[in-house]
C-alpha cells in the first residue's frame, strides 16, 4: 500500500509524525508517558495508605494489627474514614494499662504459693507428731 499524502500537505512533514511505514513516534512517546504517569500515581496512592502501617510498626504500637487492618480496608473500600482512623491510632500513643494489670496477677500469684508452701511447712511436722 502506497502512502498517499493530502494536497495541502506541506512536501517536508514533521520528524514526530508518522512516516511512510505507518509508524508513529508522537504516539508512542505519549502512550509511555501515560503509562508511567499511571503507574507513579499507583505507586503513590498505595505509599499514603501504608503510611498508618509503617507509623505503627515504627513506633511498636500495641494495636499495629488494628491498624494494618483499618488501612487495607480503606484501600479496598475507598472510605477514608478508616484510614484517618489508622492515622490517628498510629499517632496517638495509648497508655497499656494490660503490662501492669498482668504483672499485679503474677506477683500476687507468687504470693499465693509462698503462702500456701509455708503453710504446708508448717503443717508437715505437725502431721508428722500426730502420726507418732
Amino acid at each position: 500500500m502506497a502512502s498517499v499524502t493530502h494536497n495541502l500537505a506541506p512536501p517536508q512533514l514533521p520528524p514526530y509524525i508518522g512516516g511512510a511505514d505507518g509508524s508513529d513516534p508522537l504516539f508512542t512517546v505519549v502512550t509511555l508517558i501515560l503509562i508511567l504517569g499511571f503507574m507513579g500515581v499507583v505507586v503513590l496512592y498505595f505509599k499514603l495508605h501504608s503510611i498508618p502501617e509503617h507509623l505503627a510498626q515504627k513506633q511498636n504500637n500495641t494495636q499495629t494489627q488494628l491498624i494494618m487492618v483499618l488501612a487495607v480496608l480503606a484501600l479496598f473500600t475507598h472510605n477514608h474514614l478508616f484510614w484517618v482512623a489508622a492515622l490517628v491510632l498510629a499517632l496517638v500513643r495509648i497508655p497499656d494499662f494490660i503490662s501492669p494489670i498482668n504483672s499485679i496477677a503474677n506477683s500476687l500469684r507468687s504470693m499465693i504459693e509462698t503462702a500456701s508452701d509455708a503453710e504446708a511447712a508448717t503443717e508437715a511436722p505437725d502431721i508428722a507428731k500426730r502420726e507418732q
